[in-house]
């Protein structure tokens, strides 16, 4: 863990500022649901959803091990929307979140109910912004699963909203995995069109 003073991530020196860079970054999550309604909007809220669970995630792998989680997360998360938006070119949707050809239940469901959608959005916010409060408040250890079940063991409503989201937290990363082998096959689908038309 980065703990020299000459480091850029010593934000951990300076919770009254973190607390403010966690607040900002839920406001844009907030800000950016009501953006949507354009096609830059669109892109905008992909955008700073990537840069922002980015940024999280990457503090997560300086503070916890193993760190490779986070990372592999943070790629999963950027691949399977990054496919996704190609995907949608290729095929001429309108939206990203046009998924009523999908033969995954799931992932209908998710782009299907905004609420559910949302549920699912929130969660991992807040479980990404949990495991960094437990971090600031308790900094015992650095092993992830040691800090997820020592808190989930109490009893408080901190438990219990983090055990919520992390069923949210688990279920988006599902629908990452869906999305990321829907639009591969989107993709290659394409290809193979345009190879059969010439």
């Amino acid at each position: 863990m980065l703990k020299t003073k000459e480091s850029w991530l010593n934000w951990y020196d300076q919770p009254s500022l973190t607390k403010k860079v966690l607040g900002s970054n839920f406001l844009l999550v907030v800000f950016h649901w009501y953006v949507m309604l354009s096609t830059f909007g669109a892109v905008l809220d992909m955008v700073t959803d990537r840069i922002s669970t980015a940024c999280l995630l990457v503090v997560l792998s300086q503070l916890y091990k193993p760190s490779l989680i986070f990372l592999s997360l943070l790629a999963l998360d950027i691949a399977s929307h990054w496919l996704q938006m190609y995907s949608t070119f290729l095929t001429g949707k309108t939206s990203h979140k046009d998924v009523k050809d999908s033969s995954s239940w799931l992932f209908r469901a998710y782009y299907g109910n905004r609420m559910f959608m949302a549920y699912c959005c929130v969660s991992c916010e807040a479980s990404v912004l949990y495991l960094i409060l437990f971090y600031l408040v308790e900094n015992q250890t650095q092993k992830l699963v040691d800090v997820i079940s020592s808190n989930l063991q109490k009893i408080s409503l901190l438990s219990l909203l983090m055990g919520s989201s992390l069923f949210g937290w688990a279920v988006k990363q599902i629908i990452n995995v869906i999305q990321m082998k829907t639009a591969s096959d989107a993709c290659v689908l394409y290809d193979i069109e345009k190879k059969h038309k010439n």
